[in-house]
């Protein structure tokens, strides 16, 4: 069972996380540690569902649409900063009561789940990083996302064409990768015209912008909590760099998951679970 729940960002944006409900005969959600779920661009808390359904069997999870994505409101003008995501994150703790809570955070949201628990060490008792970098991208990374949105083949006729584009045909995939393709398949909606993302290009490139143009290296050694980073073995973050995290992170921990790309819990759901199961198990079972 899966409950949404309508949360206030700190700038009164509507957020819609959602709540999967423990199996019957077990303790209430109250009674349970918490975990939040971030998804990363262009993503949704409906990808977390396979690894929010295993987690709720032990804990309590909450898997979040961020600002701009999913069911979540997307304002305008913004602001899709860094301090506007960490705030939100910060928010949705304090208004669900779920700290102390580990964060498991992919790509963009697991800069939002070290960012936080630098800045907030009271509301998080642990931080899973899944293949996001803490070296600055690079102005040139904002350019090729730029041209790289400009090759979608809006609007797709159908769901099947957003996975065959995706998981085989698009620029940036270097071999079929079905699980590629349904990633995105669910942040499509059917429009009038065809099947369109439920995010602005514009403001994905906004969000990204900080994290292109700054690095995150003092906000990771100022993490206290225990940390594992977590990388696929064919994904965006180098294993030097993945090392050098682990050594920065005062707690920092470091696995790999085989046969997965970026999509780490998409690409390889065992492997990611049995990646992330037993230092989870490790920090949820201390008081």
């Amino acid at each position: 069972m899966v409950r949404r729940i309508d949360v206030t960002g700190a700038d009164g944006a509507r957020l819609a996380a959602w709540d999967f409900a423990p199996e019957p005969k077990t303790p209430g959600p109250e009674e349970r540690p918490g975990v939040l779920l971030l998804h990363g661009l262009m993503g949704r808390a409906s990808h977390w569902a396979g690894t929010a359904r295993w987690l709720a069997e032990r804990h309590r999870a909450v898997a979040l649409d961020q600002r701009g994505h999913g069911r979540s409101e997307k304002p305008p003008a913004g602001p899709y900063d860094r301090e506007a995501y960490v705030d939100d994150a910060e928010t949705v703790l304090e208004q669900l009561r779920l700290g102390p809570a580990v964060l498991i955070g992919h790509s963009m949201g697991a800069l939002t789940a070290w960012q936080l628990a630098a800045r907030r060490p009271d509301l998080v008792r642990g931080v899973v990083i899944c293949d996001m970098r803490a070296s600055a991208l690079g102005a040139a990374s904002q350019r090729e996302w730029s041209d790289w949105y400009a090759t979608w083949p809006l609007p797709f006729a159908t769901l099947a064409d957003v996975r065959k584009w995706f998981g085989e045909d698009d620029p940036w995939v270097e071999r079929p990768n079905p699980a590629r393709g349904e990633f995105y398949a669910e942040v499509m909606a059917e429009t009038s015209d065809g099947w369109r993302p439920v995010f602005s290009h514009d403001q994905m490139l906004a969000t990204r912008a900080t994290w292109a143009r700054d690095a995150h290296w003092e906000e990771l050694a100022a993490v206290r909590c225990p940390a594992l980073v977590v990388r696929g073995i064919d994904g965006e973050l180098g294993r030097a760099e993945a090392m050098e995290m682990v050594r920065v992170l005062p707690h920092g921990e470091y696995a790999e998951v085989p046969d997965a790309g970026h999509l780490v819990h998409y690409d390889a759901p065992d492997g990611w679970r049995a990646a992330i199961e037993p230092f989870l198990d490790r920090v949820l079972s201390r008081t």
